[in-house]
């Protein structure tokens, strides 16, 4: 008995203690290219915290001259200065970037035309996860909205100018949860039925879809697109969910860091020779699978031409 208790008593340590072990086995994969970006222009939104910051650090890193496109402006003037300071590059910029408001997408992308003549690498990261019910500025549900439908719209606004600066890539950042994910046209908005959990399942499934049409309709043009699944990762992408925060801080011990969630981003932007795959789906920094509805092309063109109805643009 008292073995028992003894070995209770000891079992945080041990853990404690073997816990960096465990996640370094668990989440080993690092972006290995040496890859310079002086002169390339990135954007990367969300990058005011979490895997954004980190991702949009190591492109500064690099050389690249680096938009951070988020809605809390006066945080991300802290996280760029911060960044300039780690980093010596003081090209880190900050420009407001509301995803939920096409308003505010549209606003940041006439923006960056008029100012940049480049755009080399689009880092769509942001996101929001198990939000209670509510709308966009446009009348979306908060999921497909922000993770989706502001993402899309943003691309489409960037991409001739990142076909000008060809070969550019973009990468969307996904999850595993996609594979819970299905894509119901008569309840896009969730207005017939909702759940957090599913919605967020949903939107995740629609970047993979997103990023496969894009890809086919990009063959040629010198863009490469990717979706990635970053691991599960201590960010503020719980903050909507008090049981999500609970089970965090539980496992937080064997949870990635923003640091290493950002690898398979910059695996994916950064690796030469990954053209090729363009379309496919990454986790920890190798091509990974997707569930059949992912694989869906007739799913993902009708996705892309009620996307496109949506945000008021043209469907070709």
């Amino acid at each position: 008995m008292i073995g028992v208790l003894l070995l209770l008593l000891l079992l945080p340590l041990v853990l404690y203690i073997a816990a960096p072990h465990i996640r370094k086995m668990l989440s080993s994969r690092v972006c290995t290219s040496t890859v310079q970006l002086p002169g390339k222009v990135a954007v990367v939104t969300g990058a005011n915290t979490g895997i954004g910051k980190e991702t949009a650090k190591e492109l500064a890193q690099r050389g690249a001259r680096v938009y951070i496109a988020c809605r809390d402006v006066q945080k991300g003037e802290l996280v760029a200065r911060e960044i300039q300071t780690m980093t010596g590059n003081q090209q880190v910029l900050v420009r407001k970037l509301d995803l939920a408001d096409t308003k505010s997408i549209r606003a940041f992308a006439e923006g960056f035309l008029a100012e940049e003549k480049h755009l080399h690498i689009l880092i769509n990261n942001a996101g929001v996860m198990m939000c209670p019910y509510s709308k966009t500025a446009d009348g979306f549900e908060m999921h497909i909205g922000v993770n989706h439908l502001g993402h899309f719209l943003l691309t489409q606004l960037l991409l001739e100018k990142l076909k000008e600066s060809a070969p550019s890539r973009i990468v969307n950042v996904s999850s595993f949860a996609h594979h819970l994910g299905r894509i119901h046209f008569h309840n896009l908005q969730g207005e017939k039925f909702y759940n957090a959990g599913l919605a967020y399942c949903h939107s995740k499934l629609a970047n993979v879809l997103f990023t496969r049409e894009l890809a086919r309709r990009l063959k040629g043009s010198g863009i490469s697109v990717y979706s990635v699944h970053p691991g599960t990762v201590h960010s503020e992408l719980t903050r909507h969910s008090f049981f999500m925060r609970w089970m965090w801080r539980l496992c937080s011990l064997f949870i990635k860091t923003p640091q290493q969630g950002a690898q398979t981003s910059l695996y994916c932007a950064l690796t030469e020779g990954l053209e090729i795959l363009s379309g496919n789906h990454f986790s920890d920094c190798r091509m990974t699978w997707v569930s059949a509805q992912g694989r869906n092309e007739t799913i993902a063109r009708r996705l892309w031409d009620v996307s496109c109805d949506l945000v008021g643009i043209p469907m070709d």
